[in-house]
């Protein structure tokens, strides 16, 4: 991965279809989430048109996929397809996983394997629709996997577009993904890298004082056009977090298109704006040359 000639890296991108063509959500959910976000475009890019896609914007991208099957009964993309694609496309992709923590100590020892022979670098989560929350002990193995490891552990925050609309929100519980309740995390695992996905609406005062107060925990700015963004967020990114504010866009339901154009708008310092939009993600990531 040439940092050089790279413009940002995109760390919040979703694979949603597998190589055989079954999507990562029931046609319900799939379906409000396109209307909530107002997608244009290809929904269900795969994995080589994702790549096609960042290369044709100079841009890096972050991919995985959700594993909820435990709550939603549907599989998800599987975690080594994402992680093959990238090591074909290694100037654009970098691999994510997501794995269930009700999958208990198979989920633990797939975690180690993903990162030790296929190259993972991080694991989503999104405790809103794997039914969790964040603190509970049951997920504590899978985080010292992920510490040990020196990968990254990115939490859905806030609001979501998954399940919006539909009656009784698809069942999808909001209370999972209040950021506090990954400040027991960083507190128990102090050198575990944590993303606080999102626009952590209602509770973006929360996600900033996590932020500030525990070292290791970083904010993505993905899920939201940056025009929505509270005052308080572009506050804390132009100074208290300008090192930890990372540009992230929640391809393919917005666009990086859409989100650095409004992006652009926002009074954003001259000397802050590539902190966002690369070098923050570079160093996070342990890519070399984090400040080219």
């Amino acid at each position: 991965m040439d940092l050089a000639q790279l413009t940002a890296i995109d760390v919040h991108t979703h694979a949603e279809v597998s190589s055989k063509g079954r999507a990562s959500l029931d046609d319900e959910l799939h379906a409000a989430s396109s209307t909530y976000f107002k997608v244009e475009g290809n929904r269900k890019p795969t994995l080589e048109e994702t790549a096609a896609y960042y290369r044709e914007r100079r841009m890096a991208a972050v991919v995985f996929t959700v594993d909820a099957e435990s709550a939603t009964g549907t599989e998800p993309v599987p975690n080594e397809e994402v992680a093959e694609a990238a090591y074909a496309n290694p100037d654009v992709l970098i691999p994510f996983a997501s794995i269930d923590p009700f999958r208990g100590r198979a989920g633990i020892r797939q975690a180690r394997r993903l990162v030790e022979e296929y190259g993972v670098r991080g694991f989503k989560f999104h405790p809103s629709i794997q039914g969790f929350f964040p603190d509970d002990r049951m997920a504590y193995g899978l985080y010292e996997v992920i510490e040990e490891t020196g990968a990254v552990a990115l939490f859905h925050t806030g609001q979501t577009g998954i399940g919006a609309g539909v009656p009784g929100g698809g069942g999808i519980r909001l209370k999972y993904s209040n950021p506090m309740h990954v400040d027991d995390v960083a507190a128990d695992f102090p050198h575990l890298k944590i993303i606080l996905a999102h626009p952590s609406f209602p509770w973006q005062d929360e996600a900033l004082a996590v932020a500030t107060h525990k070292p290791g925990v970083h904010i993505d700015l993905s899920g939201w056009s940056p025009k929505y963004f509270p005052q308080q967020l572009v506050q804390y990114a132009n100074t208290l977090l300008k090192d930890k504010v990372l540009f992230g866009s929640d391809y393919p339901v917005l666009t990086p298109d859409r989100w650095l154009a409004d992006f652009a708008k926002l009074p954003i310092k001259d000397e802050v704006r590539p902190k966002i939009l690369k070098e923050n993600a570079a160093r996070l990531l342990g890519l070399a040359d984090a400040g080219s």
